[in-house]
């Protein structure tokens, strides 16, 4: 006997995996934050957020640190894999794993070296945490800005970069007009793959002495009090933040892309 399945029949171990961990864990987070401490339903948690100025104050310092982060990284890697990708080397795929290859690491170990080697620039490290906090958090997420725009920046049809520059433009020009404008989707993938993680990720600010909360650090301190009513408040409103400024961006690659192609 022979078993045969069709497509829908493949997608049954996917769906009790979100329905199990996507979707359980979700409306348990629900529930604890529309409720209070007797289980009653309440939108007390929702209010006392924006009305603390202590969790407003942990939100815009995470977005001014994660936007900072965001900027370093991007400055950083589109110089890098634009001279990766453009470049004539044999060797420049092993170039790239040399960005990669502190992935490979424990990430531990990897903020712990980093820790070490800013003690011995700055000797007392707690001294600048948000500069430290910025150095970690782009040392951590920068593989995550050079994979997508080198990717993006490999893929460009070389001759519309020649077209250019027999229409008279200069490298400038051609850059500016061209290679930057078909290279927004590799932009806007490695922001969102570095803008959303470090707005929690709260290791860096431990590891570094940043004694100053984010989103993530705030959420875990809500539930290490036993207050998973305020903490799961919190943790619904950053997805729903999370949520849409995914559906900005991909809105936003979706318009570009339709642009480049009514220009092709």
């Amino acid at each position: 006997m022979v078993l045969r399945f069709n497509r829908k029949q493949l997608c049954i171990p996917y769906a009790v995996f979100l329905a199990l961990f996507v979707i359980a864990p979700l409306f348990v987070i629900a529930y604890y934050a529309f409720t209070d401490g007797q289980g009653k339903i309440s939108f007390e948690n929702f209010t006392n957020f924006f009305l603390n100025t202590n969790t407003l104050g942990t939100l815009l310092y995470s977005f001014a640190l994660a936007i900072v982060t965001t900027l370093v990284c991007l400055l950083i890697a589109y110089p890098t894999a634009y001279i990766l990708a453009r470049s004539n080397l044999k060797k420049k795929h092993v170039l790239l794993m040399l960005f990669v290859l502190p992935m490979w690491i424990n990430f531990t170990l990897r903020i712990t070296a980093l820790k070490e080697i800013l003690s011995a620039l700055e000797g007392n490290i707690s001294a600048y945490p948000f500069l430290n906090s910025v150095i970690g958090m782009s040392y951590d997420f920068l593989p995550f800005m050079i994979l997508p725009l080198y990717t993006s920046l490999l893929k460009l049809d070389k001759s519309l970069l020649e077209a250019a520059a027999d229409l008279g433009g200069n490298r400038l020009t051609v850059f500016l007009r061209v290679t930057l404008p078909l290279s927004v989707p590799g932009i806007i993938s490695g922001v969102t793959m570095v803008l959303l993680p470090s707005m929690t990720n709260y290791v860096v600010l431990d590891m570094l002495y940043n004694s100053t909360y984010i989103m993530g650090s705030l959420i875990g301190s809500y539930f290490s009090a036993y207050d998973w009513n305020n903490g799961s408040m919190i943790a619904l409103i950053l997805l729903a933040i999370i949520f849409v400024v995914t559906l900005v961006t991909d809105r936003f690659s979706d318009k570009d892309t339709a642009n480049r192609g009514a220009v092709l």
